[in-house]
């Protein structure tokens, strides 16, 4: 086929070579994408398209590929529906795998050159799909586009919504008026490779199929860790790092992820796969995401909690190859890195220079005791959004519409604790952005009024205005690696 792709494309099967050679063959399907009645194309990020060398293709060469996924040159053959087991609400769970999405390419991203993964999620029945029926409704593939946006702006590592694509399919759901409209989303990751794949091979005694994947994981995405004479010690405290890391930004964006299986939980430690999500509408420790999450197990102040417990089971899984006693000593780090990823990101989101270690657990205190203080009526986003830049925006902040919520005695301790602080990047501050009295937020009613349009009436306007808006905010924030 012709190359509808510019220089920047470079195509890079890494998994599809590992499943295709010797006992590889354990560790996913090949299997072949649903047919579907219509192809609307409702969304296409260019922005992350550049980065891998596919924003040249025109709308029916997008659709070829996104919605009929014809291969991509040099790429992969046929999608792999990947096999994993996990923990769901802590129940082990060995009927999983990929039921309803595939790994469809992978390639180097423009610049950095790291391995990216094009995933589905919607994309036909798979042999995991077990009853279901393979589909992604329409309205979870409008929230998931705005949750990847929102959380890119907000610097949180996350997979990027790549392309949405309205399949004319009618769907029934339980959970939503039926029947529902459908779609097929593919995201962009780092990896598709899971702690569920691990303990996939942990719960069938597959030692050396474990050793496989730690082997491709290392050479892969942590080649620095290669020749280490304790390769999953060493691959576990990567993970580690960067999943408390992950942990931090949620808590730093006010995010509840609200299904945090260990399924759901990825060897990059990046952020994917949104169902139940919500953004904190204010500080609140037991707030859940999940309708179903009757006991809070995965509230907003037992994220971090939720993520140790993962990283134990993943644990569990590299003790098959590797002496207990240094992935012991891994996970009782943990804490400590978390606490300084959190004080780190909240230091970023208040727009200051880093300082101490001690001086930015005194600030991140103080900004969560501001926040308890603020209570309902203030809410997680404002707060942030008034005080970006510390005391550089305490003028601001006293004329906007929450200056009477700025007057306590935990206010007067952060402003104590901000004079001893240096912004980050002051110039941010002109940016039109902060010119508004309100910052952008998620919150849930709002996701529902922007989908009531395009249920009611196929009108788009809405959300589209709201990723514009949420693109400024990034651009005005600069939070996150890929902003500009």
């Amino acid at each position: 086929m012709a190359m509808p792709v510019s220089p920047d494309y470079r195509a890079d099967p890494r998994f599809h070579a590992l499943w295709a050679a010797p006992g590889g063959a354990e560790l996913a399907d090949a299997v072949a994408p649903a047919t579907f009645p219509q192809q609307i194309l409702r969304f296409r990020n260019d922005r992350a398209a550049a980065t891998v060398g596919l924003e040249t293709l025109d709308d029916n060469e997008w659709r070829a590929h996104f919605a009929e996924f014809a291969p991509l040159p040099d790429n992969q053959p046929a999608p792999l529906a990947m096999r994993y087991h996990g923990h769901q609400f802590r129940t082990y769970n060995p009927d999983l795998g990929d039921g309803r999405g595939f790994l469809f390419a992978q390639l180097r991203e423009a610049g950095t050159g790291r391995l990216l993964d094009l995933g589905t999620k919607g994309s036909g029945q798979t042999p995991w799909s077990r009853a279901g029926d393979g589909r992604l409704t329409l309205k979870g593939g409008v929230r998931e586009v705005l949750a990847t946006a929102m959380l890119e702006a907000l610097g949180v590592s996350t997979s990027r919504s790549f392309s949405l694509i309205e399949t004319g399919e009618a769907l029934r759901r339980s959970d939503e008026p039926s029947p529902t409209r459908g779609a097929v989303l593919t995201r962009l990751s780092h990896s598709h490779i899971r702690f569920g794949t691990f303990q996939r091979h942990a719960a069938l005694d597959r030692p050396e199929t474990i050793s496989l994947l730690i082997d491709h994981v290392v050479e892969t995405y942590y080649p620095l860790l290669l020749g280490s004479n304790a390769p999953a010690a060493a691959l576990l405290a990567a993970v580690t790092t960067k999943t408390a890391t992950l942990a931090a930004s949620w808590m730093a964006a006010g995010f509840v992820h609200g299904v945090l299986n260990t399924d759901n939980m990825n060897i990059n430690g990046e952020s994917f796969d949104y169902g139940p999500y919500r953004f904190l509408p204010r500080n609140d420790p037991n707030f859940t995401a999940a309708y179903f999450d009757h006991s809070g197990l995965y509230s907003f102040g037992r994220q971090p909690e939720a993520v140790f417990w993962n990283l134990r089971q993943l644990a569990g899984a590299f003790s098959l190859v590797s002496d207990t006693q240094p992935l012991v000593d891994v996970l009782n780090g943990f804490g400590a890195t978390y606490r300084g990823a959190l004080a780190g990101a909240l230091v970023r989101r208040l727009g200051l220079k880093p300082a101490s270690a001690d001086a930015d657990v005194d600030l991140a205190n103080a900004a969560f005791r501001a926040l308890a203080e603020g209570g309902e009526p203030l809410r997680w986003e404002p707060f942030f959004f008034d005080w970006f830049g510390g005391l550089a925006s305490e003028p601001r902040a006293r004329r906007g519409p929450r200056a009477a919520l700025y007057g306590g005695e935990a206010f007067m301790n952060l402003r104590e604790v901000l004079a001893t602080r240096e912004a980050d990047r002051p110039e941010r501050l002109d940016d039109p952005y902060f010119t508004a009295p309100e910052p952008e937020e998620l919150l849930y009613d709002e996701i529902e009024a922007l989908w009531a349009p395009i249920a009611e009436r196929d009108d788009w306007s809405a959300f589209e205005a709201k990723l514009k808006a949420i693109e400024a905010a990034r651009v005005g924030w600069k939070l996150g690696p890929s902003a500009s």
